[in-house]
């Protein structure tokens, strides 16, 4: 590190920040006490579908259909259960991950329906992105996709295997997408030219919103002012639960106060809690923060 580089004070990545703003007992559950939690169907099969979309480029242009997308899911639905063989309980049975690849299969289809993929070259897959603001906090996340026209322009493309948002909510939905314009922007001295939201799910979807620097500004705004709340609860102890419909599917309602439970003691904070090596490799680092 330079003498002009900024003491890293802290990492936050979309998903850590969204989990802060729904609940931040929820926050706390997973950055600072790391509660297990057990895996997701509907998780899980968005893993899959996106790691079939980043390989469907790795073929020729004229090899990107329908047919080769669906071919890709079961050997990387395979490939995921030799990583994480815990992922098969998941099922009661057979049929049950049956009907739960074919939902796959579906989003996979639905996908061809939003977009030609044969008339994409994509500039990056699977990009890891951090960048360090002013302030010392670190952004960092991982992007589905990042298309470079060629003038320069470019577009950053997250796919989502729900339904699209009703209007009230696409303010909530574009705040990752900010997030990681405001990366972009800071790592490399442009604001993105557009922000595309890609829902597989439902009747499929297409949200799409062009960025400048007052809505970065006002981004980098509100990350500054979250991560001064997360300190605060930090420094305090003091993790109010916030509850919502979302609650329902929470993991954690056994330990929440909101629901007649009790909360673990929280653990003593020690260096690395909140900052851990990004040199490493990045998708389960950005995953915890």
């Amino acid at each position: 590190m330079s003498l002009t580089e900024p003491t890293i004070i802290g990492a936050l990545s979309p998903s850590r920040a969204g989990d802060f703003m729904t609940c931040p007992l929820l926050y706390r559950f997973r950055v600072v006490d790391r509660l297990p939690e057990p895996p997701s169907p509907a998780a899980v099969r968005g893993t899959v579908v996106h790691s079939v979309l980043e390989r469907l480029y790795d073929l020729p242009a004229p090899g990107r259909t329908v047919a080769a997308a669906l071919d890709l899911l079961e050997p990387q639905w395979h490939r995921l259960l030799e990583e994480e063989p815990a992922y098969a309980g998941m099922f009661s049975g057979e049929r049950e991950q049956a009907e739960w690849l074919a939902g796959a299969r579906a989003m996979l289809e639905r996908y061809f329906t939003l977009e030609d993929p044969t008339c994409l070259e994509p500039a990056e897959r699977e990009l890891y992105v951090e960048a360090v603001l002013d302030s010392g906090l670190m952004l960092r996340g991982f992007i589905d996709r990042l298309d470079v026209a060629p003038t320069g322009e470019v577009r950053v493309v997250d796919y989502k295997t729900g339904s699209a948002p009703g209007p009230d909510f696409e303010a909530k939905a574009l705040f990752q997408m900010k997030f990681y314009a405001l990366t972009l922007w800071r790592l490399h001295g442009s604001v993105p030219r557009l922000l595309q939201l890609m829902y597989l799910g439902g009747q499929g979807e297409v949200l799409r919103y062009a960025p400048d620097e007052a809505d970065l500004l006002a981004t980098e705004r509100k990350v500054q002012a979250l991560w001064a709340a997360i300190e605060r609860a930090l420094e305090t102890g003091e993790w109010r639960p916030r509850p919502s419909r979302l609650c329902d599917w929470c993991n954690y309602r056994e330990l929440c106060p909101e629901f007649g439970g009790t909360p673990p003691p929280v653990p003593e904070r020690q260096p690395g809690d909140t900052v851990r090596s990004t040199r490493r490799t990045p998708r389960a680092a950005t995953d915890e923060l």
